[in-house]
C-alpha cells in the first residue's frame, strides 16, 4: 500500500520538479551517455583518443610525410624554465621548440621570467612509411605522459613563412586551446547534490546570500547620521559616526547629508571602501583619543568578513537581515561546476533543458529522435523512452507550465500532490492499494477533473485507489462510495451507506445522500457588504514563481476570496507576498 499525502514536497532546496519525478536521473544517464564535451573557449566539440587511434590518423598521410611530434609542456607561463630543461636534457630528450623556434636544449637562450612561453618537447622525428606503427606508438605514449594526455604532430616540411600543419590529439577530453579538460563523462558529473558534479562555489545550490545595497541602504532619503546605513544604526554607535566624520573630511561630505544626495563616488567610497587610499581617523571615547592612519574597509566587506568569521548564530542571523538571495555568479545558477555544463546534446547542456516547461522538455525530448544518429538511437532509446513517459503523464495532470528545474518548496499542495501521482503512474506499478487524504484539498475544478482522471488512470493500470474525500465530483466519479457518520464526534463512527451514487441518495440518515440528491445545499446570500475603495491592502508588482508583475487590491473589513487554477499563484500573493509583508 502507497499513502500520498498533499502537502508541499520538500522544503530541502537541492529539491526540483526534476529530481522527485526521476526525469532529472534518466536525464544525467542521457548527458553522460551521448553528450558530447565542448571548448568553453572556442565553442568546438573535443574528443578523446586511444594511442592506436592517434597511431592511425598520422599513418593516414602521404608516405615520406615528415613531422616532429611534440610533447606541449608549456603553455602562456611565465618563468626561465633552467631547472625543467636540464631535467628533459637527464631523461634524454635533446630538441626543444620555444615560442615557436626550434633549439637544442643545450642552446635555449635565457628565458625573461616576467614574459609567457610556449615550450614542446620534440620527443621523435617521424617519416611516414609502412612498419613504423609500434615505434609511432610509443612516442605517443611517452608525448601524452609529458603534457598530460596531449601530443601535437607538426609537419616539418613547411616552407618558407608559411605555418606548419599542426594536428592536435588528447587522450582525454581536452581542449587543446584553452586547456579545459573532462576526465571523465559519468552520471555523476551531472548532480548537483554530488561534489563530482556541484557548483564548488554554491555547492549545487544555485545561489548564493549575498549583502544587497538595497537592504544595506533601506531608505536613501535618510541622512547619514540619521540611519542611513542600517546595519550601523542600531545603537548610534559613537564609532561609526566617527568613522563617517572621517571619511567626509577627505571624501568632502557630511555625515548629516542624505544618502540619496551623496555622489556615485562618495556612495560607493562608503559601501565598498577606499581600496589602497589611507584615510586618517580620528576616534575619541571621553578623555580618551585614538588617531590611525589606514584604508577604510567599506561596510559591505565589513559585513561580509564578520559573517564569515563570526561563531555567534545570534551574529549571522542579526547579519543576514541584509542579505539576499542571488544567482551563483559562478554557474549563473545553473548549480552545475563548468565541465558538466560543458557537454551538450542538441546544443542545450543539461540545465538549459530543465529550465525547459514540461511541455517544452516533451516536445524538446521527442524532437531528439530526429537528430541522433543511429549509434545514439540505440544507446539513448530506452531513457528517452522513461523520460518522454515521465513528461507526459506530468502534461495529463495539468502540470505543463512547471520547469524541471523549479524548487519542490515553490509548488503549490497541489501541484506537489499530482507531482507525486504523475510519479506513481510513471513507475508502472500495479496491485497496489493506493490511500489518498482529501486529494481535491487546494484545487481548482478545472484541476480536480484532471486529478479524477489521473486516479481513473492508476486504476486502470490494474490497482485499488481509496480516497478521503468531500468534494462532489469526487464522490460521482468513484465506483464505490463508503459514507461514515450520520453526524461527527459521539454523534458518528457508523457506516451509514456503501454502494454507488444512487444508494447513498437513498439512504434517509446520509447528510452526503441529501446534498448529492439537491434536498440541502450552501445558501448563497442575497446581500453583499459594500465595497469602499478608499480603504484597501495595496499590492504592487508582486513577480515570485508564477506571479507576474501582479498589482492587486484586497478590501478591508469583508471576506475576500482568492481564487483560481492550481499553480496560478494564489498562495505566493497571499501567503509569500502579503503575509511576509505584514
Amino acid at each position: 500500500a502507497i499513502s500520498i499525502e498533499q502537502k508541499t514536497t520538500s522544503r530541502n532546496p537541492r529539491s526540483t520538479v526534476g529530481t522527485v519525478t526521476e526525469i532529472y536521473d534518466y536525464m544525467r544517464l542521457l548527458w553522460a551517455r551521448i553528450g558530447v564535451p565542448y571548448s568553453p573557449a572556442t565553442g568546438l566539440p573535443i574528443t578523446s583518443q586511444t594511442v592506436s587511434e592517434m597511431v592511425d590518423r598520422l599513418m593516414t598521410e602521404p608516405d615520406g610525410a615528415r613531422f616532429f611530434l611534440l610533447a606541449p609542456m608549456i603553455r602562456a607561463r611565465k618563468g626561465e624554465y633552467k631547472k625543467e630543461f636540464a631535467e628533459l636534457q637527464k631523461k634524454g630528450f635533446q630538441r626543444v621548440k620555444v615560442d615557436g623556434t626550434y633549439y637544442e636544449i643545450s642552446d635555449v637562450p635565457a628565458l625573461n621570467k616576467k614574459l609567457k612561453h610556449d615550450i614542446d618537447v620534440v620527443v621523435d622525428r617521424i617519416i611516414i612509411k609502412k612498419g613504423i606503427e609500434s615505434r609511432l606508438a610509443e612516442s605517443f605514449e611517452t608525448a601524452l605522459a609529458l603534457a598530460d594526455g596531449i601530443a601535437i604532430a607538426e609537419s616539418a616540411d613547411a616552407r618558407g613563412a608559411a605555418a606548419p600543419q599542426r594536428t592536435i590529439f588528447s587522450a582525454k577530453f581536452a581542449c587543446p586551446v584553452s586547456g579545459f579538460t573532462i576526465d571523465e563523462i559519468e552520471p555523476r558529473l551531472f548532480s548537483f547534490n554530488a561534489p563530482a558534479g556541484a557548483c564548488p562555489q554554491c555547492d549545487g545550490l544555485g545561489t548564493e546570500m549575498v549583502f544587497d545595497e538595497d537592504l544595506v541602504i533601506p531608505d536613501p532619503a535618510l541622512a547619514l547620521n540619521k540611519g542611513a546605513i542600517a546595519p550601523w544604526a542600531k545603537g548610534q554607535s559613537p564609532y561609526y559616526m566617527q568613522t563617517l566624520e572621517a571619511l567626509g573630511r577627505k571624501y568632502k561630505f557630511k555625515p548629516t547629508a542624505k544618502w540619496a544626495d551623496l555622489t556615485a563616488k562618495q556612495q560607493d567610497v562608503i559601501l565598498y571602501g577606499t581600496g589602497e587610499d589611507d584615510v586618517e581617523f580620528v576616534y575619541q571615547d571621553g578623555a580618551r583619543k585614538f588617531e590611525t592612519v589606514k584604508p577604510f574597509e567599506g561596510v559591505i566587506p565589513n559585513l561580509e568578513r564578520r559573517f564569515r568569521e563570526t561563531d555567534s548564530s545570534w551574529v549571522r542571523e542579526e547579519l543576514s537581515r541584509f542579505q539576499a538571495v542571488t544567482n551563483c555568479e559562478a554557474c549563473n545558477g545553473m548549480r552545475l561546476k563548468p565541465e558538466a555544463l560543458a557537454v551538450k546534446i542538441a546544443d542545450k547542456n543539461i540545465s538549459e533543458a530543465t529550465e525547459l516547461s514540461i511541455k517544452a522538455a516533451d516536445r524538446w525530448f521527442t524532437a531528439l529522435e530526429k537528430v541522433l544518429n543511429k549509434k545514439e538511437m540505440e544507446i539513448a532509446a530506452r531513457v528517452l523512452k522513461e523520460i518522454r513517459e515521465r513528461l507526459h503523464f506530468l502534461n495529463n495532470v495539468g502540470l505543463d507550465y512547471l520547469t524541471l528545474s523549479r524548487a519542490s518548496g515553490t509548488l503549490s499542495g497541489g501541484e506537489s500532490q499530482r507531482i507525486r501521482l504523475a510519479s506513481q503512474i510513471g513507475s508502472g506499478l500495479t496491485g497496489v492499494l493506493y490511500v489518498l487524504d482529501e486529494p481535491s484539498i487546494g484545487l481548482h475544478q478545472r484541476d480536480n477533473a484532471r486529478l479524477l482522471e489521473t486516479l481513473k488512470r492508476l486504476r486502470d493500470l490494474g490497482n485499488s485507489v481509496l480516497v478521503v474525500e468531500h468534494d462532489e465530483d469526487a464522490i460521482r466519479t468513484a465506483d464505490h462510495i463508503v459514507d461514515i457518520g450520520p453526524g461527527a464526534g459521539v454523534h458518528g463512527g457508523e457506516i451509514i451507506a456503501s454502494g454507488d451514487v444512487a444508494a447513498i441518495m437513498k439512504e434517509k440518515r446520509s447528510i452526503t445522500g441529501d446534498y448529492l440528491s439537491g434536498k440541502r445545499e450552501v445558501p448563497v446570500p442575497d446581500d453583499r457588504r459594500p465595497y469602499n475603495k478608499k480603504k484597501t491592502i495595496k499590492i504592487v508588482g508582486a513577480s515570485e514563481n508564477n506571479l507576474k508583475n501582479v498589482t492587486a487590491e484586497i478590501p478591508v473589513g469583508l471576506l475576500t476570496c482568492v481564487t483560481g487554477v492550481s499553480g496560478g499563484g494564489k498562495s505566493t500573493l497571499v501567503i509569500e507576498t502579503l503575509y511576509k509583508a505584514a
